[in-house]
């Protein structure tokens, strides 16, 4: 009895997906291309390649329309998955779940790299250290949650992990300049794109 043989597959590395939404959109253009799509995922696409490379240059045209980029280098692969590991970090916490495993064991298993190196390149690249990233990333579902107003702040604190209603109080003061009620009462939202925290995000 003969095996048929799948394709060979492709991966792609794309940076700026941050959500859900974003793996709907990137998928919706590539099948638009032809591609067959076989999984994907933030940060990472595998399509089936049939007689010939995908046309990278089409790819990264139609991404770029939604502002997704293209990942060439490998220093910047693993500067993206980074990033993709620190919004799974923040946004998939659990807290009914016991925390198994430290931030940086996380983040080490997550890229599946030592830690020291990756806080090293990251630092490097980035101008900001993973453990300050982390903290923005926080401040920013802090902010995305006090606008929903349906959480009081004791809840959001919990839900996010913090230790105390007060850690995260100071946290938030420290990075934005505002009380965590100043913020909720403001008229103008002045929350950032997940893909564009840096160091001098307020």
């Amino acid at each position: 009895m003969t095996t048929l043989r799948q394709p060979p597959t492709r991966t792609f590395a794309i940076k700026n997906m941050v959500c859900d939404r974003c793996v709907r959109v990137v998928k919706e253009e590539l099948q638009h291309l032809g591609l067959d799509v076989r999984s994907i995922q933030l940060g990472e696409a595998v399509v089936g390649i049939a007689f010939r490379d995908p046309d990278q240059e089409q790819i990264r045209t139609a991404l770029a329309k939604h502002g997704f980029e293209l990942l060439d280098d490998r220093q910047s692969q693993i500067i993206e998955r980074i990033k993709i590991a620190v919004l799974k970090l923040v946004r998939d916490f659990d807290p009914e779940l016991p925390r198994k495993l430290k931030d940086s064991e996380f983040m080490a298993k997550e890229v599946g790299q030592d830690y020291h190196k990756l806080t090293t390149l990251f630092s490097s690249t980035q101008g900001i250290t993973v453990e300050k990233y982390i903290i923005l990333q926080r401040i920013e579902f802090v902010k995305e949650l006090l606008r929903y107003n349906e959480l009081t702040l004791s809840e959001i604190a919990y839900r996010l992990g913090y230790s105390s209603v007060s850690h995260l109080s100071n946290q938030f003061k420290k990075t934005t300049g505002l009380s965590a009620t100043e913020y909720r009462n403001l008229k103008v939202w002045d929350r950032k794109p997940l893909d564009r925290i840096h160091p001098g995000t307020r």
